[in-house]
Protein backbone atom coordinates (compact mmCIF):
# COMPACT_ATOMS: atom_id res chain seq x y z
CA UNK A 1 0.00 0.00 0.00
CA UNK A 2 1.12 3.42 -0.71
CA UNK A 3 0.39 7.11 -1.15
CA UNK A 4 -0.28 8.03 -4.75
CA UNK A 5 -0.54 11.76 -4.53
CA UNK A 6 -0.87 14.71 -2.26
CA UNK A 7 -2.90 17.60 -3.33
CA UNK A 8 -2.84 20.86 -1.33
CA UNK A 9 -4.85 24.36 -1.88
CA UNK A 10 -5.28 27.54 0.04
CA UNK A 11 -8.56 28.88 0.37
CA UNK A 12 -9.93 32.15 1.92
CA UNK A 13 -12.24 31.61 5.17
CA UNK A 14 -12.50 35.77 5.74
CA UNK A 15 -15.30 37.01 7.91
CA UNK A 16 -16.00 40.85 9.14
CA UNK A 17 -15.52 40.30 12.40
CA UNK A 18 -12.58 40.53 14.87
CA UNK A 19 -11.55 39.35 18.37
CA UNK A 20 -9.21 41.53 20.45
CA UNK A 21 -6.28 41.35 18.52
CA UNK A 22 -7.19 39.99 15.01
CA UNK A 23 -9.91 40.67 12.43
CA UNK A 24 -10.40 38.10 9.82
CA UNK A 25 -10.80 39.73 6.84
CA UNK A 26 -7.86 38.28 4.88
CA UNK A 27 -7.90 34.71 6.78
CA UNK A 28 -7.01 32.17 5.13
CA UNK A 29 -6.86 27.92 5.27
CA UNK A 30 -4.72 25.09 3.99
CA UNK A 31 -6.49 21.92 2.69
CA UNK A 32 -5.08 18.54 1.39
CA UNK A 33 -6.48 15.35 0.01
CA UNK A 34 -3.76 12.35 0.83
CA UNK A 35 -4.59 10.22 -2.24
CA UNK A 36 -3.86 6.07 -1.79
CA UNK A 37 -3.89 2.84 -3.77
CA UNK A 38 -6.54 1.18 -1.69
CA UNK A 39 -9.78 0.78 -3.08
CA UNK A 40 -13.00 0.69 -1.00
CA UNK A 41 -16.35 0.39 -2.82
CA UNK A 42 -14.53 1.08 -6.09
CA UNK A 43 -13.00 4.50 -5.66
CA UNK A 44 -9.35 5.20 -3.97
CA UNK A 45 -9.46 5.84 -0.42
CA UNK A 46 -8.40 10.23 -0.16
CA UNK A 47 -8.06 11.66 3.65
CA UNK A 48 -8.38 15.00 4.08
CA UNK A 49 -7.18 18.03 6.40
CA UNK A 50 -7.46 21.31 7.06
CA UNK A 51 -5.98 23.65 9.70
CA UNK A 52 -7.82 25.41 12.09
CA UNK A 53 -9.07 29.46 12.08
CA UNK A 54 -7.01 31.91 13.96
CA UNK A 55 -3.82 30.67 11.76
CA UNK A 56 -3.40 31.38 8.13
CA UNK A 57 -2.53 28.66 5.52
CA UNK A 58 0.59 27.00 5.36
CA UNK A 59 0.79 26.58 1.92
CA UNK A 60 4.51 27.55 1.12
CA UNK A 61 5.68 24.93 3.87
CA UNK A 62 3.28 22.39 2.31
CA UNK A 63 4.50 22.89 -0.99
CA UNK A 64 8.26 23.41 -0.60
CA UNK A 65 9.08 21.19 2.91
CA UNK A 66 6.26 18.62 3.51
CA UNK A 67 4.60 17.34 0.88
CA UNK A 68 7.70 16.49 -1.11
CA UNK A 69 9.38 14.64 1.83
CA UNK A 70 6.37 12.46 2.68
CA UNK A 71 6.24 11.74 -1.24
CA UNK A 72 10.16 11.22 -1.44
CA UNK A 73 10.09 8.79 1.37
CA UNK A 74 10.29 4.59 0.47
CA UNK A 75 6.46 3.62 1.10
CA UNK A 76 7.25 0.85 3.71
CA UNK A 77 8.39 3.90 6.10
CA UNK A 78 4.93 4.66 5.58
CA UNK A 79 3.37 1.48 6.84
CA UNK A 80 2.11 -0.37 9.70
CA UNK A 81 4.21 -3.61 10.41
CA UNK A 82 1.88 -6.04 8.93
CA UNK A 83 1.30 -3.33 6.12
CA UNK A 84 -1.97 -3.09 5.86
CA UNK A 85 -2.66 0.16 6.66
CA UNK A 86 -1.02 3.60 6.88
CA UNK A 87 0.98 4.00 10.23
CA UNK A 88 0.36 7.94 11.20
CA UNK A 89 3.59 8.15 13.75
CA UNK A 90 6.13 7.03 11.43
CA UNK A 91 4.53 9.20 9.02
CA UNK A 92 5.10 11.90 11.08
CA UNK A 93 8.38 11.21 11.81
CA UNK A 94 9.01 11.45 8.07
CA UNK A 95 7.57 14.66 7.93
CA UNK A 96 9.62 16.20 10.60
CA UNK A 97 12.73 14.65 9.54
CA UNK A 98 15.83 17.04 9.31
CA UNK A 99 12.90 19.56 11.88
CA UNK A 100 15.50 21.37 14.87
CA UNK A 101 13.94 21.00 18.30
CA UNK A 102 12.00 24.59 19.04
CA UNK A 103 10.37 26.49 16.57
CA UNK A 104 6.98 25.40 17.13
CA UNK A 105 5.31 28.03 14.82
CA UNK A 106 3.56 28.20 11.46
CA UNK A 107 5.34 24.43 10.67
CA UNK A 108 3.06 22.84 13.32
CA UNK A 109 -0.05 23.79 11.49
CA UNK A 110 1.67 22.57 8.20
CA UNK A 111 2.28 19.13 9.53
CA UNK A 112 -1.21 19.56 11.48
CA UNK A 113 -2.73 19.55 7.75
CA UNK A 114 -1.11 16.58 7.09
CA UNK A 115 -1.77 14.49 9.80
CA UNK A 116 -5.34 15.12 10.13
CA UNK A 117 -5.65 13.70 6.65
CA UNK A 118 -3.52 10.82 7.75
CA UNK A 119 -5.66 9.82 10.14
CA UNK A 120 -8.74 10.41 8.32
CA UNK A 121 -7.27 7.79 5.81
CA UNK A 122 -6.34 5.04 8.24
CA UNK A 123 -9.69 5.28 9.54
CA UNK A 124 -11.25 4.66 6.55
CA UNK A 125 -8.72 1.69 5.42
CA UNK A 126 -9.59 0.20 8.72
CA UNK A 127 -13.13 0.81 7.96
CA UNK A 128 -13.85 2.58 11.71
CA UNK A 129 -14.77 5.58 12.69
CA UNK A 130 -11.81 7.64 14.23
CA UNK A 131 -12.94 7.91 17.18
CA UNK A 132 -13.48 4.71 17.64
CA UNK A 133 -9.81 3.56 16.44
CA UNK A 134 -8.29 6.22 18.84
CA UNK A 135 -10.38 4.96 21.74
CA UNK A 136 -8.83 1.17 20.68
CA UNK A 137 -5.37 1.92 20.28
CA UNK A 138 -5.08 4.68 22.35
CA UNK A 139 -7.40 4.62 25.09
CA UNK A 140 -9.15 1.90 27.56
CA UNK A 141 -11.60 0.74 24.07
CA UNK A 142 -14.16 3.03 25.19
CA UNK A 143 -16.17 6.19 23.46
CA UNK A 144 -17.88 8.55 24.48
CA UNK A 145 -21.50 8.52 23.28
CA UNK A 146 -22.20 12.24 23.02
CA UNK A 147 -19.61 14.95 23.41
CA UNK A 148 -20.49 18.10 25.02
CA UNK A 149 -20.02 21.55 22.95
CA UNK A 150 -20.28 24.98 23.03
CA UNK A 151 -21.35 27.94 20.79
CA UNK A 152 -18.16 30.26 20.19
CA UNK A 153 -19.08 33.69 18.47
CA UNK A 154 -19.62 37.37 20.09
CA UNK A 155 -17.16 38.81 17.49
CA UNK A 156 -17.02 42.53 17.10
CA UNK A 157 -18.36 43.41 14.11
CA UNK A 158 -18.96 46.58 12.56
CA UNK A 159 -22.59 48.22 13.42
CA UNK A 160 -23.44 45.36 15.77
CA UNK A 161 -24.87 47.12 19.19
CA UNK A 162 -25.96 45.21 21.93
CA UNK A 163 -29.43 43.58 20.41
CA UNK A 164 -27.26 42.36 17.96
CA UNK A 165 -24.90 40.31 20.34
CA UNK A 166 -28.05 39.55 22.35
CA UNK A 167 -29.78 37.91 18.90
CA UNK A 168 -26.79 36.17 18.05
CA UNK A 169 -26.69 34.16 21.17
CA UNK A 170 -30.26 33.70 21.36
CA UNK A 171 -29.68 31.33 17.88
CA UNK A 172 -27.50 29.44 19.44
CA UNK A 173 -29.43 28.77 22.46
CA UNK A 174 -32.24 27.49 19.71
CA UNK A 175 -29.77 25.42 18.02
CA UNK A 176 -29.50 23.43 21.08
CA UNK A 177 -26.17 24.65 22.87
CA UNK A 178 -26.24 25.70 26.71
CA UNK A 179 -22.84 27.04 26.65
CA UNK A 180 -21.89 30.18 24.79
CA UNK A 181 -18.48 32.11 24.34
CA UNK A 182 -18.02 35.66 23.90
CA UNK A 183 -14.86 38.10 22.23
CA UNK A 184 -13.85 40.51 25.05
CA UNK A 185 -10.44 42.90 25.04
CA UNK A 186 -11.57 44.78 21.49
CA UNK A 187 -13.25 47.20 23.80
CA UNK A 188 -12.78 49.36 26.54
CA UNK A 189 -13.19 47.71 29.99
CA UNK A 190 -17.16 49.56 30.58
CA UNK A 191 -18.24 49.03 26.79
CA UNK A 192 -17.08 45.18 27.51
CA UNK A 193 -19.17 44.71 30.80
CA UNK A 194 -22.55 46.50 28.79
CA UNK A 195 -21.68 43.36 26.56
CA UNK A 196 -21.58 40.92 29.31
CA UNK A 197 -24.17 41.54 30.99
CA UNK A 198 -26.19 41.56 27.79
CA UNK A 199 -25.14 37.93 27.21
CA UNK A 200 -26.26 36.95 30.40
CA UNK A 201 -29.56 38.85 30.63
CA UNK A 202 -30.36 35.93 27.47
CA UNK A 203 -28.75 33.92 29.58
CA UNK A 204 -31.48 33.79 32.16
CA UNK A 205 -29.29 35.44 34.26
CA UNK A 206 -26.90 32.44 34.57
CA UNK A 207 -23.13 33.92 33.87
CA UNK A 208 -22.09 29.99 34.18
CA UNK A 209 -22.69 29.85 30.85
CA UNK A 210 -20.98 32.05 29.47
CA UNK A 211 -17.49 31.65 28.82
CA UNK A 212 -15.10 35.01 27.72
CA UNK A 213 -11.85 35.17 25.46
CA UNK A 214 -9.84 38.15 25.49
CA UNK A 215 -7.24 36.12 22.74
CA UNK A 216 -3.78 37.35 24.86
CA UNK A 217 -4.24 40.84 24.73
CA UNK A 218 -4.06 41.72 27.89
CA UNK A 219 -1.15 42.85 29.98
CA UNK A 220 -0.83 41.61 33.77
CA UNK A 221 -2.96 45.45 34.87
CA UNK A 222 -5.40 45.35 32.61
CA UNK A 223 -6.36 41.66 33.26
CA UNK A 224 -6.46 42.14 36.65
CA UNK A 225 -8.91 45.02 35.52
CA UNK A 226 -11.20 42.65 34.18
CA UNK A 227 -10.85 39.64 36.34
CA UNK A 228 -12.47 42.17 38.97
CA UNK A 229 -14.82 43.44 36.78
CA UNK A 230 -15.77 39.53 35.87
CA UNK A 231 -15.59 37.47 39.11
CA UNK A 232 -18.92 38.13 40.52
CA UNK A 233 -20.55 36.99 37.33
CA UNK A 234 -19.44 33.29 38.00
CA UNK A 235 -18.48 32.98 34.15
CA UNK A 236 -17.73 29.18 32.91
CA UNK A 237 -14.40 30.53 32.19
CA UNK A 238 -12.13 33.25 31.33
CA UNK A 239 -9.68 32.53 28.64
CA UNK A 240 -6.36 33.62 27.31
CA UNK A 241 -6.33 36.96 29.37
CA UNK A 242 -2.13 37.31 28.14
CA UNK A 243 0.15 36.50 26.03
CA UNK A 244 -0.16 32.26 25.79
CA UNK A 245 3.27 32.08 26.41
CA UNK A 246 3.79 34.47 29.02
CA UNK A 247 3.36 31.88 31.85
CA UNK A 248 4.20 34.38 34.76
CA UNK A 249 1.28 36.42 33.57
CA UNK A 250 -0.90 33.61 33.61
CA UNK A 251 0.07 32.18 37.44
CA UNK A 252 -0.50 35.92 38.79
CA UNK A 253 -3.63 36.10 37.24
CA UNK A 254 -4.78 32.57 38.28
CA UNK A 255 -3.57 33.36 41.98
CA UNK A 256 -6.08 36.62 41.75
CA UNK A 257 -8.74 35.32 39.93
CA UNK A 258 -11.43 33.10 41.81
CA UNK A 259 -13.04 31.30 38.86
CA UNK A 260 -12.01 29.18 36.39
CA UNK A 261 -9.67 30.11 33.44
CA UNK A 262 -8.38 28.81 30.08
CA UNK A 263 -6.16 28.63 27.48
CA UNK A 264 -3.92 26.73 25.72
CA UNK A 265 -5.38 27.22 21.84
CA UNK A 266 -1.62 28.52 21.25
CA UNK A 267 0.58 26.13 22.03
CA UNK A 268 1.72 23.92 19.37
CA UNK A 269 4.05 20.84 21.08
CA UNK A 270 3.63 19.52 24.37
CA UNK A 271 7.15 21.33 25.38
CA UNK A 272 5.25 24.37 25.42
CA UNK A 273 2.16 22.72 27.48
CA UNK A 274 4.57 21.51 29.98
CA UNK A 275 5.98 24.85 30.64
CA UNK A 276 2.32 25.67 30.79
CA UNK A 277 1.79 23.17 33.14
CA UNK A 278 5.33 23.90 35.44
CA UNK A 279 4.94 28.00 35.37
CA UNK A 280 1.10 29.16 34.68
CA UNK A 281 -0.65 28.41 37.43
CA UNK A 282 -2.95 26.27 36.53
CA UNK A 283 -5.35 24.46 38.34
CA UNK A 284 -6.54 20.83 37.43
CA UNK A 285 -9.56 20.83 39.23
CA UNK A 286 -11.12 23.95 37.87
CA UNK A 287 -9.05 25.49 35.17
CA UNK A 288 -9.60 24.16 31.17
CA UNK A 289 -6.91 23.66 28.72
CA UNK A 290 -7.82 24.30 24.83
CA UNK A 291 -5.04 22.68 22.68
CA UNK A 292 -6.17 22.58 19.13
CA UNK A 293 -4.67 19.37 17.43
CA UNK A 294 -5.03 20.76 13.83
CA UNK A 295 -2.68 23.51 14.92
CA UNK A 296 -0.11 21.63 16.82
CA UNK A 297 1.11 18.79 14.65
CA UNK A 298 -1.46 16.48 14.64
CA UNK A 299 -2.57 13.50 16.59
CA UNK A 300 0.20 11.76 16.87
CA UNK A 301 1.79 15.29 18.67
CA UNK A 302 -1.25 15.45 21.12
CA UNK A 303 -0.85 12.06 22.10
CA UNK A 304 1.94 13.00 23.65
CA UNK A 305 0.30 16.38 25.14
CA UNK A 306 -1.81 14.09 27.17
CA UNK A 307 0.44 12.04 28.57
CA UNK A 308 2.13 15.03 29.77
CA UNK A 309 -1.15 16.36 31.26
CA UNK A 310 -0.88 12.76 32.86
CA UNK A 311 2.29 12.85 34.29
CA UNK A 312 1.48 16.61 36.26
CA UNK A 313 -1.88 14.95 37.47
CA UNK A 314 -4.14 16.28 34.83
CA UNK A 315 -7.31 14.61 34.04
CA UNK A 316 -8.41 14.96 29.73
CA UNK A 317 -11.96 15.83 30.59
CA UNK A 318 -9.80 19.27 31.79
CA UNK A 319 -9.22 19.50 27.77
CA UNK A 320 -11.71 21.22 25.76
CA UNK A 321 -9.90 21.89 22.29
CA UNK A 322 -10.36 25.08 20.11
CA UNK A 323 -11.01 25.00 16.50
CA UNK A 324 -14.81 23.69 16.01
CA UNK A 325 -13.68 20.89 13.79
CA UNK A 326 -14.53 17.31 13.60
CA UNK A 327 -11.26 15.93 14.28
CA UNK A 328 -11.43 17.23 17.46
CA UNK A 329 -14.85 16.21 18.11
CA UNK A 330 -13.45 12.57 17.30
CA UNK A 331 -10.56 13.18 19.97
CA UNK A 332 -13.04 13.84 22.39
CA UNK A 333 -15.18 10.70 22.26
CA UNK A 334 -12.46 8.41 21.72
CA UNK A 335 -9.96 9.88 24.35
CA UNK A 336 -12.38 10.83 26.64
CA UNK A 337 -11.64 14.72 26.50
CA UNK A 338 -13.64 17.34 28.65
CA UNK A 339 -15.82 18.59 25.08
CA UNK A 340 -15.52 20.46 21.72
CA UNK A 341 -15.59 24.36 20.67
CA UNK A 342 -18.14 24.74 17.89
CA UNK A 343 -18.45 27.53 15.71
CA UNK A 344 -21.99 27.47 14.43
CA UNK A 345 -22.37 31.00 12.96
CA UNK A 346 -18.43 31.80 11.44
CA UNK A 347 -15.67 30.24 9.90
CA UNK A 348 -17.66 27.95 7.19
CA UNK A 349 -17.42 25.52 5.15
CA UNK A 350 -14.74 24.36 8.32
CA UNK A 351 -16.91 24.97 10.93
CA UNK A 352 -19.88 22.73 12.66
CA UNK A 353 -20.04 18.87 12.22
CA UNK A 354 -21.82 16.32 10.12
CA UNK A 355 -25.26 17.50 8.78
CA UNK A 356 -27.81 15.57 10.69
CA UNK A 357 -26.17 15.51 13.83
CA UNK A 358 -28.01 18.00 16.12
CA UNK A 359 -27.03 19.59 19.11
CA UNK A 360 -29.47 18.66 22.28
CA UNK A 361 -28.94 20.25 25.27
CA UNK A 362 -25.50 21.18 24.83
CA UNK A 363 -24.11 18.07 23.35
CA UNK A 364 -23.45 16.26 20.48
CA UNK A 365 -23.38 12.59 18.85
CA UNK A 366 -20.67 11.28 16.11
CA UNK A 367 -21.58 9.59 12.69
CA UNK A 368 -20.45 5.95 12.48
CA UNK A 369 -18.98 5.72 8.95
CA UNK A 370 -15.47 5.14 8.47
CA UNK A 371 -12.78 8.04 9.10
CA UNK A 372 -13.88 11.31 10.32
CA UNK A 373 -16.84 12.10 8.20
CA UNK A 374 -15.96 15.14 6.11
CA UNK A 375 -17.97 13.67 3.31
CA UNK A 376 -21.16 13.91 5.82
CA UNK A 377 -21.07 17.41 6.25
CA UNK A 378 -22.40 19.06 2.67
CA UNK A 379 -20.96 22.36 2.56
CA UNK A 380 -17.39 21.35 3.34
CA UNK A 381 -17.31 18.15 0.87
CA UNK A 382 -17.62 19.55 -2.38
CA UNK A 383 -14.26 21.97 -1.84
CA UNK A 384 -12.53 18.51 -0.46
CA UNK A 385 -13.28 16.49 -3.40
CA UNK A 386 -12.21 19.54 -5.52
CA UNK A 387 -9.04 18.78 -4.76
CA UNK A 388 -8.39 15.51 -6.43
CA UNK A 389 -11.37 15.00 -9.10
Amino acid sequence: MRITAIHEKTVPIQSNIRNAYIDFSTMTASVVAVVTDVVREGRPVVGYGFNSNGRYGAGGLLRERFIPRLLAADPALLVNESGDNLDPHRIWQVLMTGEKPGGHGERSVAVGVLDMAVWDAAAKIAEKPLYRLLAEQYGDGNTDDRVFVYAAGGYYQPGKGLGALQDEMRQYLDLGYRVVKMKIGGADLAEDVRRVEAVIEVLDGDGSRLAVDANGRFDLRTAIAYADALAPYGLFWYEEAGDPLDYGLQAALSQYYPGPMATGENLFSHQDVRNLLRYGGMHPETDYLQFDCALSYGVVEYLRTLAVLREHGWSARRVIPHGGHQLSLHLAAGLGLGGNESYPGVFQPFGGFADGYQVDDGYVRLPKTPGIGFEHKAALYPLLKSLHE
